[in-house]
């Protein structure tokens, strides 16, 4: 979050499972796409994305692992309990020990033990501040009034958060993601950082306290879960900050953003011709996320075979211009955006997409801009990533030239010696 020196924009706060990413009716990952090519087009240079799930800090490193997942400024895993920060996932110190008040796991497994209707969930699912079970929605109520009453008898002060209609998980009384969302509030507000404005999106009952967090926007998926829809009916219907979207998971996030007037929606995805989406200001990070969209597009034969494309990709660079594959070795950038020529086409029919994550771009000198990020192919089930650095000059008239492309291997790419990489 350091590289915001204002409050942000806007600031997204969103559950994954079934709100961000959807299991059930996109095999192809294309709302998720359609999300990131718009974050990194309009929103990453100015905003902030918080991801806030039920699953841990492992299974979530898993799910990176699966899907086509941005790198969020700000994790909070395990229902609230935990809170990290950045690409390297820097644990929040402050947050462990205002959970572990009044917090002792091995009474919380004691009393748990007692009740046949909780069925221990996996290993995995498991915490030092979050002891997750299933149970069968008949008997939560019933379980959860008296494992409270047991709990608060042992001295303790804990939280129990039943959701997706068969998931109860006990945290301390000071967790959960509306506590960690007010925390991250706080701490931004003493900052001198905080958002403009804030949107909070979910599904389920663990996303409740999320939609209770004052001044911000809310959209509830179309597919959430009962129990949210069932507390929304209850308590915000008549708030107008607050939305059940006609559109499942990614497509309510942007029915939302375009509801509240939060930003653009429309995702570069969306656009048929790419060569026409002009933005009215130079916006080197735009230039990037249409560049590698296309890319994918040409490859996957979605575009016409047109000359015309690939001089016009030519007439941007200068005609100098360096491109460096991440194996070291240098060649011309026009040379290889010719060698593009060869490969329309070639991965159609194929599961292959590209995206862009992190895409942050500086004005070193005026009129020189170095964007970073990095860029992603997927075919089938292998991915690549490169830490990609663009360098461009702006003309008079505001063109962008592309002076410098350096890629090398990033270290969550599966493949690090692929002679096919093209650009």
């Amino acid at each position: 979050m350091e590289r915001l020196t204002s409050p942000p924009r806007l600031m997204i706060v969103s559950d994954l499972d079934d709100t961000m990413v959807d299991h059930h009716n996109d095999p192809e990952n294309l709302s998720l796409l359609r999300f990131s090519s718009l974050w990194e087009e309009a929103f990453r240079h100015d905003s902030l994305l918080v991801f806030s799930t039920g699953r841990t800090l492992p299974m979530y490193k898993k799910l990176r692992k699966e899907r086509p997942m941005l790198t969020p400024d700000v994790i909070i895993t395990s229902v609230g309990t935990e809170i990290a920060y950045g690409k390297s996932m820097v644990t929040d110190d402050s947050w462990i020990e205002i959970m572990n008040h009044k917090w002792d796991r091995g009474i919380v497994e004691e009393e748990t033990s007692k009740f046949s209707e909780l069925t221990l969930q996996r290993d995995c699912d498991q915490r030092p501040n979050k002891v997750s079970f299933f149970i069968d929605k008949s008997k939560a109520q019933e379980v959860t009034k008296e494992l409270y009453q047991r709990l608060e008898k042992r001295g303790l002060e804990i939280k129990i958060i039943f959701s997706g209609g068969k998931a109860l998980d006990v945290l301390p009384k000071g967790g959960g993601k509306g506590q960690a969302l007010a925390y991250l509030l706080n701490k931004l507000k003493a900052e001198g950082r905080l958002p403009v404005n804030t949107l909070v999106c979910g599904d389920s009952g663990n996303d409740t306290e999320l939609f209770t967090i004052p001044n911000v926007y809310g959209v509830m998926v179309r597919n959430s879960q009962a129990e949210l829809l069932e507390w929304y009916a209850e308590n915000a219907k008549d708030n107008a900050k607050i939305i059940h979207a006609s559109e499942r998971c990614v497509g309510g996030i942007l029915e939302a953003i375009g509801h509240f007037k939060l930003g653009p929606n429309l995702s570069p995805r969306d656009v048929s011709d790419l060569f026409e989406c002009k933005e009215d200001n130079v916006n080197p990070g735009h230039e990037v996320v249409m560049f590698f969209l296309f890319y994918e597009r040409w490859r996957r034969g979605e575009v016409e075979n047109c000359d015309a494309y690939i001089a016009s990709l030519k007439a941007s660079c200068h005609p100098a211009a360096v491109f460096v594959h991440p194996s070291g070795t240098e060649k011309s950038l026009i040379d290889t955006i010719d060698e593009l020529g060869k490969y329309h086409g070639d991965k159609k029919d194929k599961k292959f997409r590209v995206w862009t994550d992190q895409v942050l771009a500086t004005e070193t000198t005026h009129g020189t801009w170095m964007v970073k990020l990095d860029k992603w192919e997927q075919t089938g089930n292998e991915r690549k990533c490169c830490t990609t650095t663009v360098r461009f000059t702006s003309k008079e008239n505001e063109e962008l030239v592309w002076e410098n492309v350096q890629q090398t291997w990033s270290e969550e790419s599966e493949m690090k010696n692929d002679s096919n990489w093209i650009i």
